[in-house]
């Protein structure tokens, strides 16, 4: 068995030791990341001060510079297996983080779906129907109420809608008869008109007259119109 197996073999068989919690077990992986990341830095200087070195000896002492150049090929073959450290270490902290947040969510779910249970265990689904019936009447017994209110209300106007008819005609014909006998009727002269001297004979004498006749008619019909007219503005 490899020395690798019997490290994890070894390292699980002890039950008394618990699991780590998942924040201790991020902030020991954050750790990791944060030495690879130094350590990759100092690689990253060492192979170029390596390569420094071998462009320095060159020709002149090809000793040094192989030498030089294999100490580069050393540190850049530990670079390269820590950038794959790198990258499976922050591939297991993504997945632990994801986890955890799963096992956050799914506890506080958990805890939400027991608080409904203890909220719908007090509820009774027939109680809650009387109460909805009760508050739809209570809403109608205020409806009734508002409109109620609304409504005018009469003290002692309790009146024959006929008999008030009846008494206002009654008192518009009094009005009436008392403005038709103020109508002052036109004075009918008591002495006749003097009469006009003939200018000429026979013929224009008769025409005289005939236009005076003509001219009292005219006065008469004039006059009687005026009195229709006040009358009728009277009615109105």
């Amino acid at each position: 068995m490899s020395k690798l197996g019997k490290f994890f073999k070894g390292g699980g068989s002890s039950k008394s030791r618990a699991a780590p919690s998942p924040q201790e077990a991020l902030a020991r992986l954050r750790e990791t990341e944060e030495m690879l990341s130094k350590k990759q830095e100092y690689l990253e200087n060492r192979i170029q001060r390596e390569l420094t070195l071998a462009k320095k000896h060159g020709t002149q002492n090809k000793r040094a510079a192989l030498q030089a150049l294999k100490r580069k090929k050393r540190f850049e073959k530990q670079l390269t297996q820590i950038d794959g450290t790198l990258s499976t270490i922050e591939f297991q902290r993504e997945a632990l983080e994801n986890s955890h947040t799963n096992t956050e969510v799914l506890r506080n779910m958990g805890f939400a779906a027991k608080a409904m249970k203890a909220v719908h265990e007090n509820m009774d689904l027939n109680k809650i129907d009387d109460l909805m019936q009760e508050i739809t009447e209570q809403q109608d017994i205020a409806q009734e109420i508002s409109e109620a209110f609304s409504q005018r209300v009469g003290f002692g106007d309790d009146f024959d809608e006929d008999e008030l008819m009846a008494e206002l005609e009654e008192l518009e014909q009094e009005e009436l008869n008392k403005k038709m006998t103020n109508i002052r009727l036109p004075n009918v002269p008591s002495s006749s008109l003097p009469a006009q001297p003939d200018r000429m004979p026979g013929r224009m004498s008769g025409a005289s007259s005939a236009a005076h006749r003509s001219r009292a008619a005219s006065s008469r019909r004039a006059e009687e119109d005026d009195d229709i007219k006040q009358l009728a503005a009277w009615a109105t």
